[in-house]
């Protein structure tokens, strides 16, 4: 078996928990990736959040189509 290419290191910070806002801190980048939910992901889990913010479902396809 060869050696891992790279190990990806990640801090999740959950911010505001009434808005669903969690921010990922992705190793060698200094700004964090803002997640949260929106528009049928907020009727999805049936919370009405006051800031809406991508999904980390949204993250998922965006990283697959790209």
């Amino acid at each position: 078996m060869s050696k891992p290419i790279e190990l990806t290191k990640i801090t999740i910070i959950q911010k505001d928990t009434a808005n669903k806002v969690r921010e990922a801190y992705i190793a060698n980048f200094p700004e964090p990736v803002v997640y949260g939910v929106h528009s049928g992901v907020r009727e999805f889990y049936g919370v009405d959040t006051e800031v809406q913010h991508p999904s980390t479902l949204d993250h998922i396809v965006a990283a697959a189509g790209g």
